[in-house]
């Protein structure tokens, strides 16, 4: 029964942003409930080692070095996927992030096109084209923020971006149902590489942060929450869930 509810045997997913943090820790999960993946970034020897890790954990995955704002790079990925694993069923928009914080009147132009481009463009890039390729039963999980919701100080260039993937999601879910099912996650605290940077933080300024949260959940999130999140909403135990942005943050 549990098989046949979160079993992925003989499907192929593809993951942008899979050579660290969520994007890793998705990417894992997935291989690891049985599919094949192809871990996409733009730094081919990061997704390298999660493609070869996964393979000698006996999973099945490759790296494809991807430019997620490329409209080609997007399709060559797609395409991959097809010619490497005979399929596409599953496709995740996790690829993002900003690296400036700054007060939005104070904001370079360069940095809000480029934090759109690749937070939110992507993401419509991204489904376009995997739902070209994609037969009956596919998926798409889009990787959004609890900033899409939540007033981030210094961050409203990243959350405009991540309030408009909620959006795309519900659209999506709207003109490619009932073929194709579109879902989104809002991560909380996780502190990845992205987020401590962002956030100009130190690992010894973790239990801090954790304590000044005070989450219900009485820790911050790691990557493998991400990934059994995705994959509950990437597998058939949620087969009447679509067009939803769902909070996986530790609390409220």
């Amino acid at each position: 029964m549990l098989q046949e509810l979160f079993g992925l045997s003989g499907e192929v997913a593809v993951v942008t942003g899979a050579g660290r943090g969520i994007g890793e820790g998705i990417a894992k999960v997935l291989a690891g409930a049985g599919a094949s993946v192809v871990c996409a970034a733009r730094r081919t020897d990061e997704i390298e080692r999660v493609a070869q890790e996964i393979v000698a954990d006996g999973g099945s995955a490759i790296a494809c070095t991807t430019d997620v704002t490329d409209e080609a790079a997007v399709d060559a990925l797609a395409q991959t996927a097809l010619s490497e694993f005979g399929g596409l069923h599953m496709w995740v928009n996790n690829a993002g992030g900003s690296p400036i914080q700054a007060p939005l009147t104070e904001l370079d132009r360069t940095e809000w096109d480029n934090t759109l481009a690749l937070n939110l463009t992507a993401v419509w890039l991204g489904t376009r084209i995997a739902a070209r390729h994609m037969a009956d039963n596919g998926r798409v999980l889009n990787i959004s923020s609890i900033a899409a919701q939540d007033v981030v100080q210094g961050s409203g260039h990243y959350s405009a971006a991540k309030a408009g993937v909620n959006m795309l999601t519900r659209t999506f879910a709207q003109e490619l149902g009932p073929r194709i099912r579109v879902n989104c996650i809002m991560p909380g605290a996780v502190p990845t590489e992205i987020m401590m940077n962002a956030l100009n933080l130190q690992e010894e300024d973790l239990p801090r942060l954790e304590k000044m949260l005070r989450l219900p959940a009485g820790r911050l999130g790691t990557p493998n929450d991400l990934g059994a999140a995705a994959l509950f909403l990437l597998s058939p135990a949620s087969a009447w869930v679509t067009g939803q942005n769902i909070r996986i943050s530790g609390g409220p």
